[in-house]
């Protein structure tokens, strides 16, 4: 079995961010023959950042396998002693059973033992095997290195998307098993799914095996658990067994959650089908969809993984730097990513990006004016590149239509207008 070590992350690190620890007394002394790092591989240490959760869940997992190990060593080796601290005064054969069971009870142990040290083992070398790949990666095969990365976003989309067959046959046909996180959200998986039959019993067995860490994030979600089990009572006009539940399980929170636990309490006053507005809401079954919600936020958080997908953060970091009013207008160009409406709505949230240089692009060819293609004012005062107004006077004998508007004029009409 491997030792646990004082492994506790106390703060986690938020979306990447990370935290190094510098020793004020140090001083480095730069070499005068070394040579600035090439432009190829400077983008790379940035890259690099955005892995936090890449490295965080694995040694998260490993944590919390370590932990479960211990509690049933700590829970097997208690019954033991107090087997073997028994009745001082037994007969042969009650000696004899009891020593039958001790040392059944310590062969599965010994089972209890090598599986915990395997599967420790497995998270050590998940860990290994993901501190190896980010050490891989350099500027002479970052297009390979960057591949498999949109591999693992797109797994971890999938993932979170619920859809496990598709995750799983795309990081075999990698061969990237070890830099996706399937086994773990195979574990949210089974509390999503019983929360959606409406069953909270292995979400509450989930809070109990991670009590300590959510009370230390001060988390509600075990609380919120118990109150919907108490409402599903009260739905069902069990108000014996609800009050006895409310006794049992809800008091313990009233020191905290007074308002909510009266609030919800009063319910034993009501129906189901009540109008009341207050706890009408109560009743609605749209609750186990947002239990279903703060699940996931309270995992997410566990593991130190993002609350949205990973492919969602790095589109949106492209998309805000394509972000503009234009992108919005009815006239947008059907190559600008943003003319389509599911990307719209992901970007509807971010800031317009900031353009320090106003660019001209012109509306008939979607070319870019500038000094090689100066925009041309015409009459009415609208403005179009001059590369498409010459083709256009070419065609018409000199001619120029407005395509907006419909004005006719001739070429010599134009004037030319010039970018500060």
């Amino acid at each position: 079995m491997a030792s646990s070590p004082n492994m506790e992350i106390d703060t986690p690190l938020s979306n990447g961010a990370s935290t190094t620890a510098t020793n004020p007394t140090s001083t480095t002394t730069p070499s005068a023959a070394a040579s600035p790092p090439s432009p190829a591989s400077t983008p790379l240490p940035e890259s690099l950042r955005l892995e936090h959760q890449f490295l965080r869940v694995p040694f998260e997992h490993y944590k919390k396998t370590i932990r479960s190990n211990h509690r049933i060593v700590d829970k097997e080796v208690s019954a033991v002693i107090s087997e073997v601290v028994g009745d001082d005064e037994m007969t042969g054969d009650e000696a004899v059973n009891r020593l039958t069971n001790l040392v059944s009870r310590l062969q599965g142990l010994k089972r209890k033992l090598e599986e915990g040290s395997r599967s420790e083992n497995l998270q050590a070398q998940r860990c290994r095997a993901r501190f190896d790949h980010l050490e891989y990666a350099d500027a002479d095969n970052i297009s390979e290195w960057n591949n498999t990365r949109l591999k693992r976003i797109l797994v971890d989309y999938m993932l979170r998307m619920s859809y496990f067959e598709s995750a799983i046959k795309l990081s075999e046909t990698s061969n990237i098993q070890d830099f996706v996180d399937i086994d773990v959200f195979h574990e949210a998986k089974r509390v999503i799914d019983a929360l959606h039959n409406k069953e909270v019993a292995p979400a509450l067995a989930w809070c109990s095996e991670n009590k300590s860490r959510l009370k230390k994030a001060k988390s509600k979600f075990e609380f919120q658990l118990r109150l919907q089990e108490f409402i599903e009572l009260v739905r069902g006009e069990q108000n014996l067994r609800a009050i006895t539940y409310a006794r049992k399980y809800l008091a313990p929170w009233g020191i905290t959650h007074m308002k909510e636990l009266q609030r919800v309490v009063a319910t034993l006053a009501f129906k189901s089908d009540t109008e009341c507005a207050t706890y009408k809401v109560l009743f609605d079954i749209k609750q186990w969809d947002y239990l279903v919600q703060q699940f996931k936020q309270e995992f997410y958080r566990l593991y130190g993984m993002t609350q949205e997908p990973l492919l969602n953060i790095y589109l949106q970091a492209g998309l805000s730097a394509l972000k503009t009013p234009f992108c919005y207008e009815d006239d947008c160009p059907k190559d600008d990513p943003l003319s389509q409406e599911v990307f719209r709505k992901l970007a509807f949230p971010l800031p317009f990006s900031k353009q320090h240089h106003s660019k001209l692009v012109c509306y008939i060819t979607k070319e870019l004016m500038d000094t090689e293609n100066p925009p041309m004012v015409l009459p009415n005062g609208y403005v179009y590149s001059s590369k498409a107004l010459e083709e256009m006077a070419r065609k018409n004998n000199g001619k120029i239509t407005c395509p907006r508007t419909g004005l006719v004029c001739n070429y010599s009409d134009l004037a030319k207008a010039f970018i500060s």
